[in-house]
């Protein structure tokens, strides 16, 4: 019996991360609103994916251009660029800083917020579960930029209904506030934003086309995926092209029609994504990062990682929170 054909994207989406930085539970009453995003004495959120759950009541998402989006109870949202938005009890209402408001630490990562007037009674306005989260698809990055501005559990009901018990899951423990509630909210959270990528991408990736559609297409994701699956093999466009089922010429012709770029631009620019990432955030040595790149020597990978990124590998260490 032949193997069933593994799904490109499906496959390659394996090595995705989202980890959680910190979280606040919020509690946002009239007249009030929060503003999250980077800021310009503190950039370190640029960038980061922000997770958000209605637990209580009712707020207005307006997204970094300016839309409105209505989140009533159990309704959760994803941004997966990040960028400066805000949370408002009323459309219109300006938002205000996240970090001008008063916090107490709940337990490790986790913050409560209280977005209202002193003498407000904790159970009047909405309850809010806030994340700010470490989005890396590695090699896959440029994903990251065909994805929504802002991507809705809403639309994932209909076709994954298992996703309701955790919803309902979290709106029990953000309003109960049970021993240990934060923590569990944390998680639950993780779970449920990598669900919401998920969906996007089993939805076709929404109107994303080009790259997409590279990956998509059996002739050139057969291609695609041995790239990164095996991103130090020194590959030649004849091999990836054999893959593809096509010829030299055909398969190099398509591949720049998708993506923009020939495959072997393609392969280093691949190659200095992960090298970003294994250096910055791993900390992995630079000698350990080039060998697993394919690269004869150190100073090899140096002068091509410099050549592409226009730093060195040791400058990008220096500037990359560690994990």
């Amino acid at each position: 019996m032949a193997e069933p054909l593994s799904d490109p994207m499906s496959e390659l989406l394996m090595g995705m991360r989202l980890d959680g930085i910190r979280y606040r539970r919020i509690q946002i009453a009239r007249p009030r609103g929060v503003r999250f995003g980077p800021r310009e004495d503190d950039p370190s959120d640029e960038g980061r994916a922000q997770f958000h759950f209605v637990a209580r009541g009712e707020v207005f998402l307006q997204s970094p251009s300016g839309e409105l989006l209505r989140l009533g109870p159990g309704d959760a949202a994803l941004l997966p660029r990040g960028g400066i938005h805000a949370l408002l009890s009323d459309p219109g209402q300006p938002g205000q800083d996240l970090d001008d408001f008063a916090a107490r630490t709940l337990c490790a990562q986790v913050e409560a917020v209280r977005a209202c007037d002193a003498e407000c009674c904790p159970m009047t306005g909405a309850v809010v579960f806030s994340g700010c989260m470490s989005f890396d698809l590695g090699g896959m990055q440029p994903l990251v930029a065909l994805m929504p501005e802002v991507m809705s559990v809403a639309t994932l009901i209909d076709r994954t209904p298992e996703i309701l018990p955790m919803l309902e899951a979290m709106e029990r423990e953000a309003c109960a506030e049970r021993a240990g509630f934060a923590a569990i909210l944390a998680r639950l959270a993780d779970v449920v934003a990598a669900s919401i990528l998920r969906g996007w991408v089993e939805n076709g990736c929404g109107e994303a086309s080009g790259w997409v559609q590279a990956l998509r297409d059996p002739r050139l994701g057969r291609a695609l995926a041995a790239l990164h699956r095996d991103p130090g093999r020194d590959w030649t466009v004849a091999e990836l092209a054999g893959l593809a089922g096509a010829s030299r010429s055909v398969f190099a012709e398509r591949f720049l029609a998708a993506t923009g770029t020939t495959p072997l631009r393609y392969l280093v620019g691949l190659r200095m994504r992960l090298a970003t990432r294994w250096i910055g955030r791993d900390r992995l040595p630079i000698d350990i990062v080039a060998d697993r790149l394919g690269y004869a020597s150190q100073a090899a990978f140096s002068r091509a990682f410099k050549r592409v990124t226009g730093q060195s590998p040791g400058a990008v260490r220096s500037t990359l929170p560690a994990a």
